[in-house]
């Protein structure tokens, strides 16, 4: 993992979904140009609730729900996939995307397993390919969906 890319203007904190913030991640909400570009989170905590291999995670700051992010990791497999991620749109430009997306990051590198961590998105979204490239993501090409792949190799 690149250390470069800094940790963001603000601490965030990674914390599973659960009763306590499961209205609060609901709650959020994408500015309207960024609506097409992830699914909803209610679309995204229904999937993790189908999926066991699905993590789910709150990204606090201040104390207060800030963003939504999904990946996984399974242990048969040696690279992770964060498939899902979003920062309220009133929470956007204070460094929490990056502080939240390098937390998930550690998060992931601990799991000990995992070598590679791959990230989707839609190719017209500049915001997040010029995020994941600060961290050292390289862009791999559209998956069937049209999405533009990036991977980033783990340090270890």
């Amino acid at each position: 993992m690149t250390r470069n890319a800094g940790i963001g203007d603000q601490p965030v904190v990674l914390e599973p979904v659960g009763k306590g913030n499961r209205a609060a991640i609901l709650a959020l909400e994408l500015l309207p140009r960024q609506q097409g570009f992830v699914a909803s989170n209610a679309e995204s905590l229904a999937e993790a609730k189908q999926d066991d291999e699905a993590i789910a995670r709150a990204v606090i700051a201040d104390g207060r729900v800030v963003g939504f992010l999904m990946y996984s990791a399974p242990e048969d497999d040696d690279e992770a996939i964060i498939y899902r991620f979003m920062i309220d749109r009133r929470e956007q430009g204070k460094g929490l995307g990056r502080a939240a997306v390098a937390k998930a990051l550690e998060e992931i590198a601990k799991l000990g397993h995992i070598r590679r961590v791959s990230i989707c998105y839609e190719p017209e979204n500049e915001a997040a390919r010029r995020l994941y490239a600060g961290f050292g993501f390289v862009e791999q090409g559209l998956d069937e969906d049209d999405e533009m792949i990036a991977a980033l190799e783990l340090d270890g």
